[in-house]
């Protein structure tokens, strides 16, 4: 809610300044950077809520039996996605290569060709590897909802009724 709160904020004052012919420059590269937060954000949040997209064109004609083993398998995939990006995550971002060269970012880039800790944006002058955070942390947070999802897709733990969403509960979403 805060992203979408500065996003929001963003392009009003966006709106406001180049209409008043004094328009500020770096908005629109931090709204495009609340946009990228926001999208990973709430795609995990919808992977635990269950409101991410599903096509049953085929689950929904197979006995119930083999929907819940559809089900689990692709929860699975989910999860095997979550793990494989960490894993890209971990070897792009390689915090122990950074370790090794003393954190010192252009050592590092000198010796791996890596120059994700040398870069920075363009307008905000930020550096880029703390924008790019939004990925592993995507990673985790979408690999633990999904063994989440698992764990109560396998019935091991029962479904847990998330209130406030009442959509998680319709027929053809995941």
């Amino acid at each position: 809610m805060g992203l979408m709160f500065l996003l929001s904020g963003l392009i009003l004052l966006n709106v406001v300044t180049r209409y008043s012919g004094m328009p500020i420059y770096w908005i629109d590269e931090s709204a495009v950077y609340s946009v990228v937060w926001l999208t990973f954000i709430g795609a995990s949040a919808m992977t635990r809520l269950r409101l991410d997209f599903a096509v049953t064109m085929l689950t929904e004609r197979l006995p119930e039996g083999q929907q819940r083993v559809a089900k689990v398998i692709a929860t699975g995939l989910v999860v095997v996605f979550g793990i494989g990006l960490g894993v890209m995550c971990w070897l792009w971002m390689d915090p122990v290569g950074l370790a090794k060269a003393g954190f010192d970012a252009r050592e590092f880039a000198g010796q791996t060709f890596n120059f994700l800790y040398t870069e920075r944006t363009q307008t905000l002058n930020w550096p880029t590897w703390v924008l790019y955070l939004i990925l592993p942390l995507f990673a985790v947070t979408m690999t633990v909802h999904g063994l989440a999802n698992l764990v109560e897709d396998m019935g091991l733990a029962p479904r847990v009724p998330l209130r406030g969403f009442v959509l998680s509960d319709v027929d053809g979403v995941n």
